[in-house]
This record gives C-alpha cells, sequence and structure tokens, in this order.
C-alpha cells in the first residue's frame, strides 16, 4: 500500500499510470465521482503529490514516439503546481507534449477518456494503434 512508505514519499511525485476499469470495461472499481489517481492521493501520505498522467496512451504507442512528426499528447491532472511542473518537464524530455487538464479530480475524466478508447478499439477502430492528441487550430 503507498500509506506504508510514510515519509519516504516527503516531497515525492507520484505519477498515476492506471485506468481503475472493472472486467467488462463499462466503468470503474473506484468509487462514484472519485478516480484511482484521487484514491492513490487519499492513500499516500499528505507530503506526497499525485499527478495523473501517461494513462490515455497505449504503451506500444507510447513506445514508437512521435506521430505523423508531431509529439505525442500526454493529458496530466494533479492539485500540486510544482508537481505538475516536474511532471511536464519529465514529459517534455521524452519528446512527448504535456497537456495540463486541471486539479486532481479531473482524473476521472481521463480514466473516462480511456472508456472512449476502448469502444473505439470494440466497435469501430478495431486496433490499438492510435492516441488521443489536441489540434491547436490556431
Amino acid at each position: 500500500m503507498v500509506s506504508e512508505y510514510g515519509d519516504a514519499l516527503r516531497g515525492k511525485v507520484i505519477i498515476d499510470i492506471t485506468n481503475p476499469v472493472n472486467a467488462d470495461f463499462t466503468g470503474f472499481v473506484t468509487p462514484d465521482g472519485s478516480s484511482g489517481a484521487q484514491e492513490i492521493a487519499k492513500a499516500a501520505p499528505a507530503v506526497a503529490h499525485v499527478v495523473k498522467a501517461f494513462n490515455t496512451l497505449f504503451s506500444h504507442v507510447l513506445a514508437g514516439g512521435p506521430a505523423e512528426g508531431r509529439p505525442l499528447d500526454v493529458f496530466i491532472a494533479g492539485d500540486d503546481a510544482q508537481a505538475k511542473t516536474r511532471v511536464s518537464a519529465f514529459i517534455e524530455s521524452l519528446g512527448l507534449r504535456p497537456m495540463d487538464i486541471g486539479q486532481l479530480p479531473m482524473a476521472r475524466t481521463l480514466e473516462n477518456a480511456v472508456l472512449l478508447q476502448l469502444g473505439l478499439v470494440a466497435h469501430s477502430v478495431k486496433h490499438t494503434n492510435f492516441a488521443l492528441s489536441v489540434s491547436i487550430l490556431s
């Protein structure tokens, strides 16, 4: 359990990459209105900072690097600005583009985005060789 690490997590950033979906991929195993990241934050000592990131990228897509000459987008959510800055710098060091979507409760939105991806795999795209991204038009 995260709580067992106590002071060892002082000032550390915990990056939550999980997708706590249920067995039939129709919902979550976390309590209603919560997210995996929020549950980790509850269990972690207050001296640690949880940032949700990387959960919307399939591992082989992430390993493949930029797509069509553009860095992949990594959506992040967290309550601590410094922690998000550190995670963003790490993401950029990997040649990826961090996209901050707000506070930690937005982690639930990122987990819902995974349900969207799983729906695409099941019903229209039929494979996992894609990524969600943002196209800035102006």
